[in-house]
């Protein structure tokens, strides 16, 4: 068997200053003994615990598919591990069932038992159904009921759930003690070699499906399994290769581990991507990850949810937040790095989507990836002030406009628009401003995109005698702008609301004060447009909440 490679230095971190730690430390960590072993295991111990796993009870060898697509885009291999298709849409039952699997006849006999809300109880339910044996399964009691249906569709009759805390901590400590307790043997989700050894098969089958040049292995982080793992396998098999972690900006326990040295709680987690939303990292992972783990690459919830686009497109399939942190730290490397024909590898490592995201992740993909930028344009109430408006927009895709009257002298409208690349969000703001109109840019602005674009409107003491429509219009270039610049002159718009959702036909909402002597041709004018219109001056959500 190839040797270990020497002991490295601790791994960098993109956009992050690196600990620098002393040998005496490094050495120090090296030597703490992991859960359940007797000493340190090498690099070797666990290649030989990689090759002898049970996994293939139950786990597929997933394909490794190259994304087309992408790799046209950003001129590099772009390969797919995926995960996402394993029979619990996770790696996890890797880990799990390795572990349970190696598990005397007389401690299954007692049984196991684990704390999760997501993929490792999923992962242990349908590994205590092939071996036979019973599983406790904690989870909070916030935990959504699909999630619940899901472990006991795994599991059957082999699994108990049981429902306690309103946090994982919570669950985690109640399983501590039932584990005490009852003489469960606790199945950790991470911090666990035989659990490790499972997810190195991740590794085992790249390397054995891609024989060719790999450039490097992008991989998500949570409390560090599968990273572990991966680059147990990797850097004793093809040490060359190297081994990227990926982080969100908000559950970044591994990295700051990493810079301390040691491992560090995180108070609070983002719960965007659930799959990796942890607080305190393993002891072994952290050995195994300061060890093995070349850098490490932070992403935010845009450029996650853009790879999730990226991942469809090429794939036709939709996986969780945590299964797109590989593809989109491999568009943040590549666009740091340059270069072209690189060969990068991203670990899609789950698919568990709540369907309800789904609507989030559509509407701040476009955001993720550039392509539209999000502005507050302020436009004085005057006559020919919108047309000028309209012609710096000219051409390009309007994805959404929101606007209530509020002022007699300002009018604040809230548009998105389509762009091309980075940086035009900012180049559009500038010829804004150019044409005498304040403008603040939004596109990176969370209060922005996640709140206030939904809010821009209530009453107005300014909309004396509106009247409100609202259109359906075929979706093409041009359509929505031919709308606004087609209204008399005379006629002042006081409230509009338009999303582009990506169908076949727009739906905008406007509110109309029409001069008294042109009210009787309102109807005459509106049908010349050609668009189907309903009058909702009447409707008793707008008499609630706008009028």
């Amino acid at each position: 068997m190839p040797k270990a490679p020497a002991a490295r230095k601790a791994p960098k971190a993109t956009d992050q200053p690196q600990p620098q730690p002393s040998k005496k430390k490094t050495a120090a960590k090296a030597a703490r003994k992991p859960a359940g072993q007797a000493g340190a295991l090498s690099i070797q111990d666990y290649l030989q615990r990689i090759l002898t796993t049970r996994v293939y009870d139950v786990a597929i060898e997933s394909p490794l598919d190259e994304a087309r697509s992408l790799s046209r885009r950003l001129g590099h291999h772009i390969y797919l591990k995926r995960e996402d298709l394993q029979p619990v849409f996770s790696f996890k039952l890797r880990g799990a069932y390795n572990k349970m699997a190696k598990l005397s006849a007389a401690h299954l006999a007692k049984g196991v038992i684990c704390a999760s809300a997501g993929n490792h109880a999923q992962g242990v339910a349908l590994g205590a159904k092939r071996l036979g044996c019973q599983a406790t399964i904690v989870m909070p009691t916030t935990t959504p009921q699909v999630k619940i249906d899901a472990v006991r569709h795994f599991g059957g009759d082999n699994v108990q759930i049981v429902l306690h805390g309103d946090s994982y901590s919570d669950a985690a400590q109640h399983a501590k003690v039932l584990e005490r307790k009852k003489g469960m043997t606790f199945v950790h989700p991470f911090d666990d070699p035989d659990v490790i050894a499972g997810q190195g098969t991740v590794a085992m089958e790249i390397l054995r499906q891609h024989a060719g040049p790999i450039d490097a292995i992008f991989v998500a982080i949570g409390g560090g399994g599968l990273i572990s793992g991966v680059a147990a396998y990797v850097k004793a098999v093809r040490p060359e290769i190297k081994v990227i972690g990926v982080q969100m900006s908000d559950s970044d326990a591994m990295v700051r581990s990493v810079k301390a040295g040691d491992r560090v709680t995180l108070s609070e987690v983002g719960l965007f991507s659930d799959g990796t939303a942890v607080k305190l990292v393993g002891e072994e992972t952290l050995r195994l990850t300061r060890e093995l783990v070349d850098e490490f690459v932070i992403v935010n919830t845009d450029a996650v949810c853009a790879a999730i686009k990226d991942i469809y497109q090429d794939t036709r399939s939709i996986v969780e937040p945590a299964g797109a942190l590989g593809v989109a730290a491999i568009k943040q490397y590549a666009e740091r790095h340059g270069g072209q024909g690189k060969t990068y590898i991203a670990v899609n490592c789950g698919a568990n989507m709540n369907f309800d995201r789904l609507r989030f992740v559509a509407e701040r993909a476009e955001v993720g990836e550039e392509r539209e930028a999000l502005l507050a344009v302020t436009i004085p109430e005057e006559r020919g002030s919108f047309k000028r408006f309209c012609e710096v927009i000219g051409p390009r895709s309007v994805t959404e406009f929101n606007y209530r009257i509020s002022d007699e002298r300002e009018a604040h409208v809230f548009v998105g628009l389509s762009t091309r690349e980075k940086g035009d969000s900012r180049r559009i703001a500038r010829e804004f401003e150019a044409e005498g109109f304040r403008t603040v840019d939004l596109t990176h602005d969370e209060l922005a995109k996640t709140h206030i674009r939904h809010m821009v409107g209530g009453r107005s003491a300014l909309a004396q005698g509106e009247r409100l429509y609202s259109f359906v219009f075929p979706e093409k270039p041009g359509a929505l702008m031919g709308f606004l610049t087609s209204l008399p002159p005379g006629w002042n718009i006081s409230l509009f609301h338009y999303r582009n959702q990506g169908a076949d036909y727009g739906r905008i909402l406007v509110g109309l004060q029409v001069p008294k002597g042109e009210a009787g041709e309102i109807s005459a004018v509106l049908d010349r447009l050609g668009y189907v219109y309903v009058d909702e001056t009447r409707n008793p959500v707008y008499r609630l909440f706008l009028r």
